[in-house]
């Protein structure tokens, strides 16, 4: 909830509006096509994410002009390419990532965590997601450790890093077709692993469902799983089980 008392300090010495503080206040502000939450950091921890798909370029704007103006930083997703062309010609500071489809703005640093997140990807057309993943990690402070192209094809790709993965605090799982690395890993580390399962695969794949319902159904314990190409969901989970 809003510092009331902390607010009305502020519009007494002039640093806020009426007009600003009725925004604060309410813990929202209102655009007309969207109503921007600021009080999710305070509730989650984190500032609200923007999700790009469906959203016209000037909305994205708007929205994260409305974040920037607090001091939060920004993150978006599913931005494309003319997408971000736009918004970079109008947001100051903002970062794209053509790969992962992320839109980055960071105006304060975040103290790193301590302990590192393992993003492992089955094969390389699995990357968008793995990075994806990736890069939501890092945004929020936490270091990673890639280990990419090791799918159950050829084993001993992972297994040439497995000491590595296993220093690791949290492990994400990338993974198409038929979806069975999650559970692989999951049988040789310790440490919470989160399963993201992609819509890389032939046809009987079924867009990624495939793979879901082989992730749903593992035998390895200590698995979750996030929806298809979910890569920021993966990362947002790991962050935080990381910081924990």
């Amino acid at each position: 909830m809003p510092d009331i008392h902390d607010i009305l300090a502020r519009v007494k010495s002039g640093e806020l509006s009426t007009d600003q503080a009725a925004i604060e206040l309410q813990g929202f502000e209102d655009l007309g096509h969207s109503r921007v939450d600021h009080n999710r950091a305070e509730r989650n921890g984190a500032a609200e994410v923007i999700f790009g798909q469906g959203k016209t370029p000037q909305q994205i704007v708007e929205i994260m002009e409305s974040l920037i103006e607090r001091g939060a930083n920004v993150l978006a997703t599913r931005i494309d390419l003319d997408t971000a062309h736009f918004i970079c010609g109008n947001v100051h500071g903002a970062h794209y990532d053509k790969f992962a489809g992320l839109i980055t703005v960071t105006q304060r640093e975040i103290e790193p965590a301590t302990t590192k997140v393992a993003v492992v990807c089955a094969g390389t057309s699995d990357l968008p997601v793995a990075e994806e993943a990736r890069l939501t990690c890092e945004f929020y402070g936490s270091p990673t450790l890639k280990v990419y192209d090791s799918g159950v094809a050829g084993l001993h790709r992972l297994l040439a890093q497995l000491d590595e993965i296993r220093a690791c605090r949290v492990v994400i799982v990338v993974a198409g077709m038929e979806g069975a690395l999650p559970s692989v890993v999951g049988g040789q580390v310790s440490a919470p692993v989160i399963a993201c399962p992609t819509s890389v695969g032939y046809g009987a794949s079924f867009g990624g469902v495939a793979a879901l319902l082989g992730m749903l159904n593992s035998c390895a314990s200590g698995m979750s799983v996030v929806n298809i190409d979910n890569g920021f969901g993966a990362g947002y989970l790991a962050n935080r089980i990381n910081r924990l």
